[in-house]
């Protein structure tokens, strides 16, 4: 059975239960005032009767029946009573609706308390079957009791007039019973819809497979109501808010967790942020935020997926690498295809000895390369990186060179390598680069000095390019930023001085006595060093 159908069916059945309830009690309630109010009518009726001084003085004729019986039938058929019975102390009847019964014992056996004195309402079997009737002591001068006065109401009747209630009740239930149904439906319908068709079953595996894909993500998730209320949040989440996965963060305030968090603004524009750089704790995140909305597309809350800003940079590295080791093996493979063709040329035109030149001079550069790389610069990856970017530049008529004085070889251990492939890598990428776009028709110049001498490590680029304008200031290294045209670029200075600032180190630029951008990375060798500040460097030197 679906759940519209299991909704209608629980919600009738309720409304049922509730309608019948109620209307059985409307109706105990009505036939209880109902006989109270016939009961006080009786009463009064037979009170007002009792201290009529022609009744009492009725009492002492020789046929008392002669004036107290007109009286008795008038006022019977003014008060709709359907009997006033009319007596002495003995019972005996000077008045009744069938004259025949006059002058017979009234029966019921209620009389006692009367003759007492006393006025009551009582319901009994009386000559005229079962009533509920009210009677009075007559008194006479003396204060002593003559007589009782009877006056009742038919059982028969007063469930004609409860009928008539009881009708009503019903009809009202029914009409109650009928809009409920109706509106159980169109309730049925609207919960149904805004569970978009689901069946409990579903919407259970559904909750299930949430969770799991939430938990499964490397990316933080966490969203609001509109009162900023935390209403989900998963465990890379909490491990981003250095939260306990054993604490709860649902029902807190998103700015007591994280302050300037932006999802408030969400909330209130309506509008969807992407990649949104924020701190939470000590952790850099890029933030994506988009507001959630009903089907009346009100917001109702907010959700963002954060991610550490220092594992995108770690992928973002990792590619570079990726990138910059392919188009080394390319550039390797391009130049010496062309060397392949020039030494074949001239083997073709006999000129062995040239031929035999050019292959000891090649060999000569590439081994006094090498064998300098791996007696100043041992570490394996930074050599074959700048053995690399010597070979691309050759393809790119690029003149790199490596300083003569570098030295490479007291890097501690605790300095990550992979930081610094990406700042020597990203450094020379945009020298050449420079240099390529200032002199497309003639050879640019790039050079590099590397030396672990003092307490730092430091890293120098500069080439032959336009150089930076005074005007750009630090923000070169703003994620995004470029002089240059086309997509996808404003990466490499970005992620320099993020690796830069990572090794706890800084980095600067100034103008360059070869025409260009003279860049200077200092890293600390000591660990857990403080932050160097910034120092600006007027000329290039070493």
């Amino acid at each position: 059975m679906r759940l519209q159908t299991k909704l209608i069916l629980l919600l009738c059945s309720l409304l049922a239960f509730v309608t019948v309830s109620l209307g059985g009690i409307f109706y105990v309630v009505i036939t209880t005032l109902l006989d109270k109010q016939i009961g006080a009518r009786a009463l009064t009726v037979a009170e007002t009767i009792a201290i009529m001084p022609e009744i009492r003085d009725a009492f002492n004729d020789p046929d008392p029946s002669a004036r107290i019986q007109p009286i008795a039938e008038s006022a019977r058929a003014k008060t709709g009573a359907q009997y006033i019975v009319i007596g002495n102390r003995e019972g005996i009847r000077y008045a009744h609706p069938i004259p025949g019964r006059i002058g017979g014992r009234m029966v019921g056996g209620d009389n006692g308390p009367v003759l007492e004195g006393r006025s009551i309402i009582s319901r009994a079997t009386g000559s005229m079957g079962p009533s509920l009737r009210g009677k009075a002591p007559i008194f006479d001068k003396d204060g002593a009791v003559i007589g009782i006065v009877s006056v009742g109401f038919l059982t028969d009747e007063i469930d004609v007039i409860a009928d008539a209630y009881q009708t009503e009740v019903l009809t009202v239930s029914c009409i109650a019973l009928i809009i409920g149904a109706i509106g159980s439906v169109l309730i049925a319908r609207s919960v149904r819809r805004s569970i978009h068709g689901l069946e409990p079953k579903e919407i259970g595996e559904l909750y299930t497979e949430k969770k799991a894909i939430l938990e499964s993500i490397r990316e933080g998730v966490i969203a609001i109501d509109q009162e900023g209320r935390v209403t989900l949040a998963n465990r890379y989440a909490n491990r981003l808010m250095h939260i306990p996965d054993s604490e709860s963060v649902i029902g807190r305030h998103i700015e007591e967790l994280i302050p300037n968090t932006g999802l408030m603004e969400v909330v209130r524009t309506g509008m969807p942020q992407s990649d949104r750089e924020l701190v939470i704790g000590d952790q850099e995140v890029i933030a994506n935020r988009v507001p959630i909305r009903d089907f009346h597309d009100r917001v109702t809350g907010a959700v963002s997926s954060f991610r550490s800003k220092s594992e995108l940079y770690r992928l973002a590295e990792e590619l570079s690498q990726v990138k910059r080791f392919a188009e080394s093996l390319r550039a390797q493979t391009h130049e010496f295809s062309n060397k392949l063709y020039v030494i074949s040329g001239l083997i073709q035109l006999e000129s062995y000895q040239e031929a035999i030149d050019l292959i000891s001079k090649e060999a000569d550069v590439h081994q006094n390369l090498i064998h300098f790389i791996m007696r100043e610069i041992p570490d394996p990856v930074i050599g074959g990186l700048i053995i690399g970017k010597y070979n691309h530049a050759s393809e790119l008529r690029i003149a790199f060179r490596l300083d003569e004085e570098s030295s490479f070889r007291d890097i501690p251990a605790h300095v990550d390598r992979a930081h610094l492939v990406t700042i020597i890598g990203n450094l020379v990428d945009n020298a050449m680069d420079a240099a390529l776009e200032r002199h497309p028709d003639q050879e640019g110049e790039v050079a590099l000095f590397l030396t672990d001498l003092g307490e730092d490590l430091i890293i120098e680029c500069e080439d032959n390019g336009a150089g930076i304008s005074d005007d750009l200031g630090d923000s070169i290294f703003r994620s995004g930023f470029s002089t240059k045209q086309g997509e996808h670029r404003g990466i490499g200075l970005s992620l320099v001085e993020h690796a830069v600032r990572k090794l706890n180190g800084y980095i600067t630029y100034d103008r360059s006595p070869m025409g260009g951008a003279h860049f200077t990375a200092a890293i600390p060798k000591r660990k857990n060093a403080a932050p160097k500040e910034h120092e600006s460097h007027d000329e290039s030197g070493h």
